[in-house]
């Protein structure tokens, strides 16, 4: 068996490779159109979906336009990127939108528009519902990302707040023929949470998203308000043709095969978890030890391994420098109190853990012996939410820079029988 830090880099290596659009979009693509095809799209991996489709179809009448994250461009040829700011909107999003929907309703009978979906296009495509502007949808995306709200939640007021989420995209596109070609960063992989959905019908678009203005607290824009009391749009009657290209569940069986390979036994405990990240890191780290003390769920050499998106909740106090992967992990380790032969890495997969500049950390027995040695305070930096500063400081962080890619969040807890 490799090294523990090696081995667990590389599971999230295979979890990554395994949601790379170079690799796996083209056994998804539909058969070529004998006229044109517009291809729009949103997301982390727009750019790369969108150069993998020229790269699959070099003999079809392409063009069209997609917008990823600062930095997540790629070169292509007959398809426009457009980069936007991730996680909050701003004036390019809303520029690249008008554009993405301009060319959607371009289409005509007869015609293949593609759309290419993937984590982040909620922010990166904003075009708010009148009469909410800009600033205000900008203000309310603030609040989402600090009310500790489930992500299905924040799904919900983002359709409702917006023209092109909750089936805006596919409305504009009719009656050309739409096929969506998604890269899954959901809990349960709904096409609606994807990107919010913007080229399938909104399954809420007639509830009362009332409840969830106190959540969002005193600061929400009037106009938000008055449309999360409001009946969205109505929704056109169409069965759409959804394709998921890359899950996180394919991800994490991915990594799996790669510790059965090491003679590691792995552990899939879901792709879907959700709740607060530190809680989550001392839940998981009971789970580590029920596999060390008592072989359940199974013996050691085991790997624990899960996906889905955490959150953070920030408090009244300014926070530190974090991310919800760091944040687990940092949890976990406190948790695990310096256990022997137990070592984990997180990471989000598209290499971002929140605002930072690193995917993840690892962590193992020794990780608090040494923050503490260099003069920090674990427990003290977990309550101020500034795991990334503690990580950096060790040398731990994992660094792989944009992976165009994004099926959220990849967990990987490995325990060693003890020597």
């Amino acid at each position: 068996m490799s090294e523990p830090r090696a081995l667990l880099r590389a599971l999230f290596d295979a979890a990554v490779a395994a949601a790379d659009p170079a690799k796996v979009l083209a056994g998804f693509l539909p058969e070529k159109p004998s006229g044109r095809c517009l291809v729009v799209g949103a997301g982390k991996s727009a750019a790369a979906m969108a150069r993998a489709v020229e790269a699959a179809w070099p003999d079809v009448d392409l063009s069209g336009v997609v917008v990823t994250r600062y930095g997540h461009a790629v070169p292509t040829e007959r398809i426009v990127v457009r980069e936007a700011a991730h996680p909050t909107p701003d004036a390019a999003g809303e520029a690249a939108a008008r554009e993405i929907m301009e060319v959607a309703a371009s289409a005509r009978e007869g015609d293949l528009v593609l759309a290419l979906i993937s984590g982040g296009g909620s922010a990166l495509m904003t075009l708010p519902r009148e009469p909410l502007t800009l600033d205000e949808k900008i203000a309310v995306n603030r609040l989402l990302l600090k009310s500790g709200l489930a992500i299905d939640d924040m799904n919900r007021v983002r359709r409702r707040l917006s023209k092109v989420k909750g089936g805006g995209l596919a409305r504009a596109a009719a009656p050309a023929r739409l096929v969506t070609l998604a890269i899954s960063d959901v809990p349960g992989d709904d096409p609606e949470a994807i990107a919010s959905g913007p080229t399938v019908p909104d399954p809420t678009a007639s509830e009362d998203l009332s409840h969830l203005i106190a959540r969002l607290g005193p600061d929400l824009p009037d106009a938000a308000r008055r449309l999360l009391e409001e009946p969205a749009e109505a929704q056109p009657d169409f069965t759409p043709d959804y394709r998921l290209i890359a899950t996180p569940q394919a991800s994490l069986e991915a990594a799996a095969a790669v510790a059965r390979a090491a003679g590691v036994t792995p552990v899939l405990l879901g792709d879907a978890l959700e709740g607060e990240a530190r809680e989550a890191g001392t839940l998981m780290a009971g789970i580590a030890r029920a596999v060390a003390d008592h072989a359940t769920p199974a013996p050691a050499p085991a790997v624990l391994l899960s996906g889905g998106e955490t959150t953070v909740t920030i408090g009244a106090e300014p926070p530190g420098r974090g991310g919800r992967n760091a944040e687990f992990l940092l949890a976990l380790a406190v948790a695990l109190d310096g256990r022997a032969g137990i070592h984990a890495l997180a990471g989000d997969t598209d290499g971002i853990d929140g605002t930072e500049d690193a995917a993840g950390a690892q962590v193992g027995p020794e990780t608090l012996a040494r923050a503490r040695a260099a003069g920090l305070d674990p427990r003290k930096m977990l309550a101020g939410h500034d795991s990334y500063t503690l990580f950096e400081a060790l040398g731990d962080l994992v660094k792989t820079g944009p992976t165009l890619t994004n099926v959220n969040d990849f967990r990987a807890v490995l325990v060693l029988p003890e020597v």
